[in-house]
């Protein structure tokens, strides 16, 4: 079996009125993989994500192939694409509200999206939710047995992320998902997420805008800027034998974080 999970070549997209959103992306995610996707606001980051989800507005035109599995995403019908998500390509937004319904106790929801993709039983579904919850730091049975709107915006979040998780999907895309977590529980659910890779072997496309983070837990690195990948490579060669010019500048704006975050950064290199 090939080590690819999904494989993208030249991906093109273009906006209502024709102009050049993504400029003929490739890109490779292995298996076991946490291949990061950088650059700034604007650059074309989550709109890849969405041409891998199949969730791009009708309107936009859109080229290439993403091949996952050896399928062409693009070329499925819109209900096998979504059949998909979920249990084989999983996603955390950096938008986590829309993920639970305010009125329905989270656990009852996480029973629901379990079964939903796998054949198990409710003991065997609240078990898996409640693992999951631990997992990422949480107060398992308090959050288990909450409605959403009793807990802190980042609780919800990590909520999501553990019912994410709990589906164990071949790939999980992670759209700026620290963004709206403290320093520590950022660090813990990137580390669970990094476990779960472990464990299952899925593939993850890490999408952010923090070099650290991405040199922290990446094993290869993917520069994007206005829609085109300008430089990508193994997460050392980037960090130390850059070329590009966009590269030396984000790698320009990390020397000038306080020393601390650094060295989170480069622990991380060497702790890989």
């Amino acid at each position: 079996m090939s080590n690819r999970f999904m494989t993208i070549n030249n991906l093109t997209i273009e906006g209502r009125s024709g102009e050049p959103l993504l400029k003929g992306i490739n890109m490779e995610i292995g298996r076991g993989e946490i291949a990061a996707l950088i650059g700034e606001s604007g650059s074309g980051k989550s709109l890849t994500a969405k041409a891998i989800l199949g969730i791009l507005p009708e309107e936009m035109k859109v080229d290439g192939e993403i091949l996952y599995m050896g399928r062409d995403l693009l070329k499925l019908r819109r209900k096998e694409h979504h059949q998909l998500l979920g249990k084989e390509i999983g996603i955390i937004f950096q938008d986590y509200r829309g993920s639970f319904t305010t009125y329905i106790k989270i656990g009852k929801q996480m029973i629901e999206t379990i079964r939903t993709h796998q054949r198990i039983s409710k003991k065997a579904a609240k078990e898996a939710a409640l693992l999951v919850l631990e997992e990422t730091g949480l107060d398992c049975e308090r959050v288990y047995h909450s409605y959403p709107f009793q807990l802190s915006g980042g609780q919800v979040q990590r909520a999501a992320i553990s019912m994410t998780l709990a589906l164990r999907p071949n790939i999980l895309i992670c759209d700026e998902v620290t963004t709206a977590l403290d320093l520590m529980n950022g660090e813990r659910v990137l580390k669970y997420i990094d476990q779960a890779r472990r464990e299952t072997e899925c593939a993850v496309l890490m999408i952010t805008h923090d070099l650290a983070q991405a040199y922290k837990w990446s094993d290869r690195i993917h520069v994007m800027d206005q829609g085109v990948i300008v430089e990508d490579g193994p997460t050392e060669q980037i960090r130390f034998h850059h070329q590009h010019p966009y590269t030396r500048k984000l790698c320009s704006s990390l020397l000038s974080l306080p020393k601390e975050r650094q060295a989170s950064a480069t622990e991380g290199v060497y702790s890989l």
